[in-house]
């Protein structure tokens, strides 16, 4: 009589589970071949995910990167506090650097006092590499977010100027990543570029992450401007003629104020949210980034001049 050996049950693995042992891998690939990364935390959902990856990928030993962000001084003042909250608890090094810095430089100069700062952090961006020497960030961004980004490789080279030229990039065959570069020049590492905003939720569920509340349902004064719901603030206060209403909003995104719309939501839990955002037909950015709204090519422009 024949025996057969009976297997282990195998536990088979979610979407979620192959994304994440990808960015891992991703994380681990940028620590093993670059000199001095640092990963990009601004304390959005993104970079929330990030941290829970890189703690994966590296604990219990620290982080072989400190945290990195690039403050236009005109961000939410919740997702601030979080960000500074957040750096603290896990132990991890975080440098902040401000375009209001840049701009007493001289090296940003705004048109005029209400220009949106967002644009500009990419010459702070560029002066916080140089400074502490770093030749790879780590950054959020994913390709369903918008068309530039679609384009762009996991492992994202960067000239010695901080530039991006889509048509000179590094072949990404079988998950073969290459992020050496010269004196100068800078990789930007995308874990979870294969990610999808509703993957990012459902990990966020899963992990029972911690978030700003600005993610969730609430009420805030807002106006309409040219078909977008802007939120009234000291930095984007109502013009002579709009109408304040108070509104129940959340945001989908976070970033400078005064390029950052929400949305009209109920949904006051991440239950909702999923359920929310697995109907949408628009993107995130598509929704609520006003900096975006100026031309088909404003992400990619702002790209080849060294942003995230």
């Amino acid at each position: 009589m024949l025996f057969t050996a009976l297997k282990p049950q195998q536990r088979i693995l979610s979407h979620l589970d192959w994304l994440e042992a990808e960015a891992i891998h991703i994380l681990r690939e940028v620590a093993g071949q670059c000199s001095n990364p640092a990963l990009l935390f601004s304390g959005g959902k993104d970079s929330i995910c990030l941290l829970r990856l890189a703690e994966k990928a590296f604990r219990p030993g620290r982080f072989p990167f400190p945290l990195l962000h690039i403050d236009t001084g005109h961000n939410y003042p919740e997702v601030i506090a979080f960000r500074d909250r957040k750096a603290a608890e896990i132990g991890e090094r975080l440098i902040v650097r401000s375009v209001e810095d840049s701009m007493q430089r001289g090296t940003v100069v705004l048109k005029h006092t209400g220009e949106s700062r967002n644009k500009h952090q990419s010459v702070t961006l560029l002066e916080a590499i140089e400074e502490h020497g770093f030749d790879a960030c780590i950054g959020g961004a994913r390709r369903d977010e918008e068309k530039a980004r679609a384009k762009e490789r996991i492992m994202s080279f960067r000239d010695e100027f901080g530039q991006w030229d889509p048509k000179n990039q590094r072949p990404e065959l079988w998950n073969l990543y290459n992020a050496r570069s010269h004196k100068g020049e800078n990789i930007r590492a995308f874990p979870i570029s294969n990610w999808t905003e509703l993957d990012v939720w459902q990990y966020i569920e899963r992990e029972n992450l911690e978030l700003p509340s600005i993610y969730f349902a609430h009420n805030r004064p807002i106006v309409y401007r040219q078909g977008s719901i802007v939120p009234v603030t000291d930095i984007t206060p109502a013009k002579a003629g709009e109408e304040i209403i108070d509104l129940q909003v959340r945001f989908r995104t976070v970033g400078d104020i005064t390029c950052t719309a929400p949305v009209i939501s109920n949904a006051d839990s991440i239950e909702k949210i999923i359920a929310e955002t697995a109907t949408t037909t628009i993107t995130e950015r598509g929704a609520t980034r006003l900096d975006d709204q100026a031309s088909e090519a404003a992400m990619e422009q702002r790209k080849k001049e060294g942003y995230f």
